[in-house]
């Protein structure tokens, strides 16, 4: 699913204008993000949370020239379903 299907969904059922519910998308992601680049996390209950995980710093490989290198810590953005949403994949998407 794409992000233009998202928002085609979205006007179907409310009979909203695509170019409204898409300015609403768009603003909920840059909100998102925004907040992740603060150092804050994200709640939406029921749904989960957008949050900044720290990877520790560790040694790497280039297998190209066969040497070992630094690979230093930084901060990636997660995401951590809620325990509903969680259930409810488990409970109806079938295993492949």
């Amino acid at each position: 699913m794409t992000k233009a299907d998202i928002v085609t969904k979205i006007s179907d059922k409310l009979g909203i204008e695509k170019n409204d519910v898409l300015a609403t998308v768009e603003t909920l992601m840059a909100e998102v993000k925004y907040s992740l680049e603060s150092g804050d996390n994200v709640y939406l209950r029921g749904f989960g949370s957008f949050i900044v995980k720290t990877r520790a710093e560790k040694t790497g490989r280039n297998i190209l020239k066969n040497t070992t290198i630094l690979i230093p810590a930084h901060n990636i953005p997660a995401f951590k379903p809620a325990k509903v949403f969680l259930e409810a994949i488990k409970a109806n998407v079938e295993v492949k």
